[in-house]
C-alpha cells in the first residue's frame, strides 16, 4: 500500500485539528509546581520533566493527524480510536482496550503487557502498530519493537505485522530499524503554544472537540483475535522445555520458531530453580538469604539474540531482586513491586516442584548448550 507522509504531517500543520490538541489531558502537575518555583529553564529538573510533557504533546498532536490521514486513505480500512475520540470502556483482559489513561494497551487480568501508540489495518491485511518519539536516538524505541511485535503476531496471526515509526528530522540510529518499519520524519516540533494555554491566567474559550465519523473508526476492543493465554502460555513453556528427561533443556523445542516469537515477547523463560546454599557464592549473596531460598532461573534473550542466564530472589510477595552479569561482574538489581516479573515468578514459583530443581553443573551445562547454539545460528 502506499503508505507515504502527507505534507501537513511533515510540516506539523495544525489548521485542521481545531483546538483538539488542547482537549487532552496532560501530566503536568510536577512541570507546573517547577514553573512556580520560577527554576530555570537550563535545569536539568525543568529540562526533564518539560521533555516528558513535550513529548505527550507530540503523541498527541501525530494520534489527531493520523485520524485525517487514515480517513483520506483508501488504502486503511479500520482505524483504533482511543483518548476522547472513543468511548469511555474499560480495560479488558486478554484483549486490546482502553486503560484507565485512555491509550490502547493490550492486558492479562492484573497488568499491562504492551501499550501501543496508534495502531491501523489495511486492506491488504497488514496490521501496523505507530511509534511516536521525540528522542534522538532510537536504540530503546527498537528494543520495544521486538515485543511488541511478537504479541500482535500471537494475537492477529492473519495479519502482517508492521510498524510506522514517526520522528523529528535529526533522530539517528534509523538505518538499524527492522525491515518491517517504514520511518517517517516531521519537522521540528514544539509544545509551546499548549504550554502557553495551560499555564495563562485565563485561557482562551475551546472550540467544540474535532471528531471523525466514519465507520474506518474502531474501538479497540471490537477487533476479534486469537486467544492468548499469557500466564497459561508461560507455564506451557517452562513445562515443555524441561518434559524430555533425555535433556535438561528441549534446545529445538526452544529454538523454534514459534516459541523464539514467544521467547521476544516475554524476553524470559524460566527453567528451574537453585537454593541459595549452592549458589551463594557466586551471586555474593548476605546471610539475609536463607540456605533453603529458592533462586528462580530464567533464560533471557538480549537484544542481540543471545541467550543468557539470569536470576530471580523474591524474599516477599513484591520483594524481587535480579542477579544477571555486566561485564563479568554480578549486578543486583531491586524489580519493580508492581511490574510483571513479580506476578512472573510468583507464578512460576508456586508451579515448579522437586523436578525442577537445577545445580551448579547443570547450570554450566546450560550455559554451554545456549552458546553453542548462538554462535552456530551467528
Amino acid at each position: 500500500m502506499a503508505l507515504d507522509i502527507s505534507k501537513s504531517i511533515k510540516n506539523l500543520d495544525d489548521s485542521d485539528i481545531a483546538d483538539n490538541l488542547l482537549h487532552y489531558d496532560y501530566n503536568v502537575k510536577h512541570l507546573l509546581s517547577l514553573i512556580k518555583k520560577g527554576i530555570d529553564r537550563e535545569d536539568v529538573l525543568f529540562l526533564s520533566s518539560y521533555r516528558s510533557f513535550e513529548g505527550e504533546v507530540f503523541e498527541n498532536f501525530v494520534y489527531e493527524k493520523l485520524l485525517i490521514y487514515a480517513q483520506n486513505n483508501n488504502d486503511i480500512e479500520k482505524f483504533i480510536l482511543k483518548g476522547f475520540h472513543q468511548n469511555k470502556y474499560k480495560a479488558y483482559a486478554n484483549t486490546l482496550s482502553i486503560s484507565e489513561k485512555q491509550q490502547i494497551v493490550y492486558r492479562t487480568k492484573s497488568r499491562e503487557i504492551s501499550e501501543f501508540d496508534a495502531i491501523f489495518i489495511t486492506k491488504n491485511k497488514e496490521l501496523y502498530f505507530v511509534e511516536m518519539t521525540l528522542v534522538k536516538s532510537v536504540l530503546k524505541l527498537r528494543k520495544r519493537l521486538r515485543k511488541k511485535k511478537a504479541l500482535l503476531e500471537i494475537i492477529f496471526p492473519n495479519y502482517e505485522i508492521k510498524s510506522l515509526i514517526i520522528l523529528n528530522e535529526g533522530a539517528t540510529g534509523i538505518k538499524q530499524f527492522p525491515a518491517y518499519c517504514k520511518v517517517w520524519f516531521t519537522k521540528q516540533f514544539s509544545c509551546k503554544k499548549v504550554l502557553e494555554y495551560i499555564t495563562a491566567q485565563n485561557p482562551k474559550k475551546l472550540l467544540p472537540k474535532n471528531k471523525i465519523n466514519s465507520l474506518k473508526m474502531v474501538e479497540a476492543h471490537t477487533l476479534k483475535l486469537h486467544p492468548f493465554r499469557y500466564y497459561n502460555t508461560m507455564s506451557w513453556i517452562t513445562k515443555t522445555i524441561r518434559y524430555n528427561k533425555k535433556y535438561l533443556l528441549d534446545i529445538n523445542f526452544l529454538m523454534s520458531s514459534n516459541i523464539q516469537r514467544y521467547h521476544d515477547l516475554y524476553n524470559k523463560f524460566y527453567i528451574g530453580y537453585i537454593n541459595v546454599k549452592d549458589i551463594r557464592e557466586e551471586l555474593k549473596l548476605d546471610d539475609k538469604y536463607s540456605d533453603e531460598q529458592r533462586v528462580v532461573i530464567a533464560i533471557e534473550k538480549k537484544y542481540t539474540d543471545e541467550i543468557i542466564l539470569t536470576y530471580y530472589i523474591q524474599l516477599t510477595r513484591k520483594n524481587l531482586y535480579l542477579f544477571s552479569y555486566e561485564d563479568g561482574k554480578i549486578v543486583k538489581e531491586k524489580k519493580d513491586p508492581f511490574g510483571i516479573t513479580v506476578t512472573e515468578v510468583y507464578h512460576i514459583n508456586k508451579m515448579m516442584d522437586d523436578s525442577y530443581i537445577l545445580n551448579n553443573s547443570n547450570i554450566k551445562t546450560v550455559k554451554k548448550l545456549l552458546k553453542e547454539r548462538y554462535l552456530r545460528n551467528n
